[in-house]
């Protein structure tokens, strides 16, 4: 089983940069596939980005694409989004998520932190 705790939000000015931390714990930590979703209020929970089990491999959502990025430390247990050119539609709740690489269920979710932009 994995624990998942997101951390770095905040509030930002349209343009600035974010990285977004998720802190792990559970000896099978580098076997799961990551995530990372958002859902702002009134609005469905969408997905942003993945990284499989090595980092080799990532997956992002249109509407981030070539502004976040997503990456992993297996050694230190941690998920990361850095967020740059921040938009205010980017405003919503992060969470970060995890699932085994064979399966399309992601099972494991942190509590979630916010992300403000302002114009």
């Amino acid at each position: 089983q994995v624990q998942l705790v997101e951390s770095g939000g905040g509030l930002v000015q349209a343009g600035d940069s974010l990285r977004l931390s998720c802190a792990a714990s559970g000896r099978t930590f580098s076997t799961y596939v990551m995530g990372w979703f958002r859902q702002a209020p009134g609005k469905e929970r969408e997905f942003v980005a993945r990284i499989t089990w090595s980092g080799s491999d990532t997956y992002y959502a249109n509407s981030v694409k070539g502004r976040f990025t997503i990456s992993r430390d297996n050694a230190n247990n941690r998920v990361y989004l850095q967020m740059n050119s921040l938009k205010p539609e980017d405003t919503a709740v992060y969470y970060c998520a995890g699932r085994f690489s064979t399966r399309n269920v992601w099972d494991y979710w942190g509590q979630g932190t916010q992300v403000t932009v302002s114009s």
